[in-house]
């Protein structure tokens, strides 16, 4: 296959606010493996992005390690970007964001990158209130390094290499809920027709907004057996063990009414449940939204859609009272105003 994007675009491909096209919105061609839901999460981030009409030069697209944070080198193109150490992406966002309050930050992660290195940073950046999305790419397994269980990994599945996951598994979209997160949702990487929606909600909100988004590992979580089992059989590994051959599969696309569930069969043959919110439910009650998502989990389905949003939020920058310019903007003498001023503070604190 081919990793260079033609230039040549349809002369009459539909146009936003700003005259762009999606093209302007686009990165290089993903070398994920071929029907990856990851690559469906990227192409929501690109539909959202141009039907917002977000200047791409005022996004700022930030991530750690893993499958899932490969995927902004397939988006956004002409945006700022920084991958940065494993789990370590939330103080990367917290520190160019404290330094420019004005650009758009979409962070994204793994469940590993998220739910097991990087847990800490996860909590404090939600305790924070900081002003970004938040994207998790929730696969339960680490598809780099040869499929074993991540943290989300449900209790009694069992991944490919045939073993039994004896624990809990962590619920990010409950725990983001538990810990005052002011935007959670959850959606499934295949029904485009609900995650484009909440990631342009998600970018329009003024505050920290949570998307988990459970997105189907081709490779290594497609086994019978598996409660997170997306994808198609492994065709063939050689009698070394160290290749696997992986057929070209189709995307898993899905479209359902709000209120209602659905069953979705995956590439080998097993299917998973999916609910969606009824429009009806109060999205501004916190306590239901972890009800609804417990009573979900008891039923072994998975619920997507806004979870749960808080209107009336302060970000981190108003809690800080941090500077409303970039500070790449202010001058020496706004900088370094002198002794005298610190002389002033000082004896403030005196």
């Amino acid at each position: 296959m081919t990793y260079i994007r033609p230039k040549f675009r349809h002369p009459d491909l539909p146009q936003n606010d700003l005259g762009y096209t999606t093209k302007e919105y686009e990165g290089s061609i993903s070398t994920l493996c071929a029907g990856c839901g990851h690559d469906s999460i990227s192409a929501s981030i690109i539909e959202a992005c141009f039907e917002l009409s977000i200047p791409p030069h005022r996004i700022a697209k930030l991530s750690g390690i893993g499958c899932s944070s490969k995927t902004p080198t397939y988006f956004l193109g002409n945006s700022h970007g920084f991958n940065s150490v494993h789990g370590r992406m939330p103080s990367v966002a917290t520190g160019a964001n404290m330094a420019n309050r004005d650009l758009t930050y979409i962070g994204v992660s793994g469940d590993g990158d998220t739910a097991s290195i990087g847990m800490g940073q996860f909590v404090h950046v939600i305790r924070r209130n900081l002003n970004m999305v938040y994207i998790v790419m929730n696969n339960g397994c680490y598809g780099l390094t040869k499929g074993q269980d991540s943290a989300t990994a449900d209790e009694g599945s069992k991944s490919k290499a045939g073993s039994v996951n004896p624990f809990q598994p962590i619920d990010l979209a409950g725990l983001a809920l538990e810990l005052g997160a002011s935007f959670v949702a959850q959606s499934f990487s295949g029904d485009k027709e609900q995650l484009i929606p909440l990631i342009k909600e998600a970018i329009s909100h003024q505050g920290f907004a949570f998307i988990n988004v459970i997105s189907p590992c081709v490779t290594f979580n497609n086994n019978p057996g598996s409660t997170k089992s997306y994808d198609y059989v492994r065709e063939h590994i050689e009698s070394t063990g160290k290749t696997d051959l992986v057929p070209e599969k189709t995307e898993i696309l899905t479209s359902y009414e709000s209120g209602t569930g659905t069953d979705v069969m995956m590439h080998d043959g097993t299917y998973i449940r999916l609910e969606k919110l009824a429009a009806s439910r109060n999205p501004f009650d916190r306590i239901g939204a972890m009800n609804a998502l417990q009573d979900s989990r008891n039923r072994n389905e998975i619920l997507t859609g806004l979870l749960f949003v808080a209107t009336e939020t302060e970000n981190l920058h108003h809690t800080i009272n941090s500077s409303d310019r970039a500070l790449n903007t202010l001058l020496q003498e706004e900088l370094c105003p002198g002794a005298s001023v610190l002389a002033d503070i000082n004896d403030e604190l005196r």
